[in-house]
């Protein structure tokens, strides 16, 4: 019986052990290639970019700005009032007269967040502030304006006497809180809104007509602010302000501010000198008790004086 057997050349096995190999490498790469052609490319997460300096620094003559210090940073302010021009050389337009003084410390502990506190030689009151910055402007104005939370606790701590209207503790204290919107139009040019509301505990009153106790203003008070900054050079800019009282009291209405200045930065300082109507360094002694009228010359010259350090 005839065996037959079948012969495989080497060479040929060579040459379809190639052929297979390359079939398989080159299928498996185009699968490779088809897969992530299918495939959604992840989204490009792109990070918000704020807008920088809408304004100096904290204050705005008056009042408070949009503006929080970056984390760890350390604030001494220095807020002076003189007294009104409206006695001319008698007291030097003010200056010999008597003024009102304020001494401030904040600090930044976390992102968009300050807190501080003050001594005030009117009434012998310390304050206790806080401020976060709730929303930031963007360059790409996805967010057009920046938003800012401020308040402020302030007590008065003359000793009692048979004078002073206080009873208790929670007669001393007052309080003032406000809403602030600010956008930045251009490098020079930025503006800002705030509405403002503010509590006296204790108010001062009357007896009238019946021997009854009739309180002079109400215990809670609303106003509203407009400021502006426009810088004339990259260290100086033009300032305003005007605050606007919005309710209405039994006697003793709080006059509106008119104020302009000058704010000079340089690195690590922010000055301000400025001419206006507020005669306070605290926000709820000014919309609240302020009674210099700007249309009977009642103006005084103030100044603001802030130095910063980062830790």
């Amino acid at each position: 019986m005839k065996k037959y057997l079948i012969h495989f050349p080497f060479n040929q096995f060579k040459i379809a052990l190639l052929l297979v190999f390359t079939a398989l490498t080159t299928g498996s790469k185009l699968l490779a290639q088809d897969s992530t052609a299918t495939e959604t490319p992840a989204p490009v997460v792109k990070k918000r970019s704020f807008v920088k300096n809408t304004f100096e620094g904290n204050y705005i003559i008056d009042n408070q700005t949009v503006m929080v210090p970056i984390k760890g940073t350390f604030e001494f302010d220095i807020n002076h009032r003189f007294a009104t021009t409206e006695h001319g050389f008698k007291d030097l337009f003010g200056l010999f007269g008597s003024a009102n003084m304020r001494l401030g410390f904040s600090y930044t502990p976390i992102k968009d967040l300050q807190v501080g506190f003050g001594a005030n030689n009117y009434n012998m009151q310390l304050d206790f502030s806080a401020k976060y910055a709730l929303l930031k402007q963007t360059k790409n104005k996805e967010i057009p304006v920046s938003v800012t939370l401020y308040g402020n606790a302030a007590m008065d701590t003359r000793a009692k006497n048979s004078i002073l209207p206080i009873v208790t503790t929670s007669d001393r204290l007052s309080y003032f809180s406000q809403i602030l919107v600010a956008r930045k139009f251009t490098e020079t040019f930025s503006v800002q809104g705030g509405f403002s509301y503010t509590h006296f505990n204790n108010v001062d009153g009357y007896l009238d007509a019946q021997n009854v106790v009739q309180s002079k203003m109400k215990n809670d008070h609303l106003a509203v602010s407009f400021s502006g900054r426009y810088k004339i050079s990259p260290k100086t800019s033009i300032i305003i302000n005007y605050d606007q009282p919005l309710t209405q009291h039994p006697l003793n209405n709080p006059h509106p501010n008119i104020s302009f200045g000058l704010d000079m930065k340089s690195s690590g300082h922010d000055f301000q000198v400025f001419a206006g109507n507020y005669g306070f360094t605290i926000p709820q002694n000014n919309s609240f008790l302020n009674q210099n009228d700007f249309t009977k010359g009642q103006w005084l010259i103030g100044f603001n004086i802030s130095r910063l350090w980062n830790f």
